[in-house]
């Protein structure tokens, strides 16, 4: 079942001439968590990978909640700093949200190459002083480090927290993603947390698969699901809390996964840097 709707915003108003010749895996994300920041092209895309895979929105939202629990264990943990990767269209639980209403001194740099998320977010946290919003490609570490919206705002003489959330299955095998996180991680310092999570296929129907693969082959950004196996690469020089890297649902939840809905098919994990 689709999710609830909200309004859509004026998109064109945000960019001038946005680009709408394909779908775009950002906007159909913010689509499958009842965001409003998409095109007609995106909700075609994105009913039809929720007609192949009824699990995409159920996943959507179990990123949405995980990200809540990582962002709160952050806190937990002294760390109020959050340099989020591929961070998405605004929509209901951004980090910001999350964090200020326990530490309103918290500072989030938010980074996203996808025009139409940076210029809605931009928008909409223009009167936040401790938020900042950065157009850039996550696989570009250094740029993104030394960019004036990270570098401004956060303290990297203190504990950062990196999120990479829902977003490195779109990162493909040649550019390293280990590599890539590895570079973040170096310019961190003790304390600093790395919390992820990455799309899986397994327990999954080849058929079914392919068919929600080729979906996203039609965007500027095809997916690249990789197994629970692949966390300890990815996860290189951290720490790795309890319960290590696992179902997204599975990772210290709130309440116990609805056995009604589709299993999420996506892996959680969190680290801390020694």
């Amino acid at each position: 079942m689709s999710p609830e709707r909200q309004s859509h915003v004026d998109l064109a108003g945000l960019t001038g001439d946005p680009d709408t010749n394909g779908p775009n895996a950002a906007r159909m994300y913010d689509y499958y968590l009842g965001g409003s920041a998409n095109f007609a092209v995106d909700r075609a895309a994105a009913e039809e990978q929720i007609a192949t895979l009824p699990s995409v929105a159920t996943t959507a939202r179990a990123n949405r909640a995980f990200l809540g629990r990582a962002v709160r264990l952050c806190l937990d943990l002294g760390v109020n700093q959050f340099l989020d990767l591929g961070s998405g269209v605004p929509t209901v639980g951004n980090v910001h949200e999350i964090a200020h209403q326990i530490d309103p001194t918290a500072r989030i740099a938010y980074v996203d190459r996808e025009p139409i998320a940076v210029a809605h977010a931009r928008r909409l946290l223009r009167d936040e002083p401790r938020v900042s919003v950065t157009q850039a490609d996550l696989t570009a570490p250094r740029t993104v480090l030394t960019a004036p919206g990270v570098t401004e705002l956060l303290d990297f003489t203190r504990p950062v927290a990196v999120l990479a959330i829902s977003v490195l299955h779109f990162v493909r095998d040649e550019q390293d993603p280990a590599a890539i996180l590895a570079t973040y991680r170096d310019a961190c310092v003790s304390g600093s947390v790395l919390a992820l999570s990455h799309t899986t296929i397994e327990n999954l129907a080849p058929a079914t698969v392919d068919r929600g693969l080729a979906i996203y082959q039609r965007t500027s950004t095809p997916v690249i699901p990789r197994p629970l196996s692949a966390a300890p690469a990815l996860l290189t020089g951290y720490e790795v809390l309890e319960p290590g890297p696992v179902r997204v649902t599975a990772w210290r939840p709130d309440v116990d996964p609805d056995a009604s809905e589709p299993v999420a098919n996506t892996w959680a994990a969190f680290g801390i840097l020694p």
